[in-house]
């Protein structure tokens, strides 16, 4: 299960700069939301904070919106090493649950950066599907989102199961072995299914997305000053 928590972690960076590369790269997505705000009070951080106020859109926020991302899969791939040091020492167990174990703290850690790597996705996702509602980006949003929901929150439901006994053991499979079990099964039809929808979506050829710059006032100020001679010229002649 690490290493689907890991590739998850590597989908939410990549989700992200598919959806920035839709439209156009960083450059363009930066021109086409001059003098634009994103709203922040998203899920899964701040939906119920409304009064949030919203941030202006720059290139440093941009960059704190990949490496809220990013910072997942880098500390993911440290944590899963970091904890297999320990359980070969005897000292990390995934069944150990006391206050004294190092599960019940790694665990939580690993919540708190999932939940901070998912906001700039939905901050991203919340200012853009309107744009991109032509190229069905809503429908890769929800298969994104039901791939988190199956490969994170579905095997936690049952680990815990399975670790309070509540999953029988069947010799010679213990609870715990018989929890992993049924939930891998069980992940491979559900991601077949998700794969052939997912296929069905990325496979399709769409319109590619043009984006118009922002006009300022000063830009429009100069389009007038250059057509004005024109016009003078036509009304001479």
């Amino acid at each position: 299960m690490c290493s689907v928590c890991r590739y998850f972690a590597i989908v939410i960076y990549k989700f992200l700069i598919l959806i920035l590369e839709e439209c156009g790269g960083d450059e363009a997505f930066l021109q086409y939301s001059a003098k634009k705000t994103f709203r922040i009070s998203t899920g899964p951080c701040c939906c119920c904070c409304p009064c949030l106020p919203r941030v202006p859109i720059t290139r440093r926020t941009l960059f704190l919106l990949k490496l809220g991302s990013l910072q997942f899969a880098i500390m993911k791939t440290v944590l899963s090493i970091f904890c297999i040091v320990l359980w070969t020492n005897g000292i990390f167990s995934p069944t150990d649950l006391q206050i004294t174990g190092a599960a019940i703290w790694i665990n939580p850690f690993v919540g708190v950066l999932t939940i901070i790597s998912l906001w700039p996705v939905g901050i991203m996702f919340m200012h853009i599907r309107n744009t991109l509602r032509s190229i069905k980006i809503i429908p890769k949003y929800a298969m994104y989102q039901l791939v988190l929901v199956l490969s994170q929150l579905q095997s936690a439901i049952i680990n815990i199961l399975s670790l309070n006994g509540i999953i029988a053991c069947s010799p010679p499979f213990s609870s715990v072995a018989r929890g992993s079990m049924l939930s891998q099964q069980v992940m491979i039809a559900e991601m077949f299914i998700i794969t052939l929808v997912t296929w069905t979506l990325y496979r399709r050829s769409y319109e590619p997305v043009k984006l118009k710059p922002y006009e300022s006032e000063n830009n429009l100020d100069v389009f007038k000053l250059s057509l004005k001679p024109t016009l003078d010229v036509e009304h001479a002649a």
